[in-house]
């Protein structure tokens, strides 16, 4: 990958009804990923072998990490384990920026 990206180079795809994902950048140990998402969508539980952080970029979203759920809000940041059963819910439209660790190759 190049040592910049924009964000005009990176195409958004449509993974679920209401969320749209973009690939911003990744190698074989890294991977920064924004995920927008239309008020009321749903990022479903789900788990993966990844370390994950995301930072709430805009709006409101409800965050459910192995049966803890909390609010969060533009700012915020939460930590994802490997395995962990996690998803959110989009209580305000709003973006996420994702990063694993290692790269998610199923995204690519």
């Amino acid at each position: 990958m190049p040592l910049f990206a924009t964000t005009a180079d990176a195409p958004w795809q449509e993974v679920a009804p209401g969320v749209h994902r973009q690939v911003l950048s990744h190698d074989e140990n890294m991977m920064t990923v924004r995920v927008r998402f239309e008020k009321g969508a749903i990022g479903a539980m789900h788990q993966h072998p990844h370390t994950q952080v995301s930072l709430v970029e805009s709006g409101v979203f409800e965050a459910t990490i192995a049966g803890e759920t909390r609010r969060l809000e533009t700012g915020d940041i939460y930590h994802v384990p490997p395995n962990a059963l996690h998803g959110c819910v989009a209580l305000e439209a709003g973006a996420l920026v994702d990063v694993f660790t290692p790269r998610r190759d199923d995204f690519l």
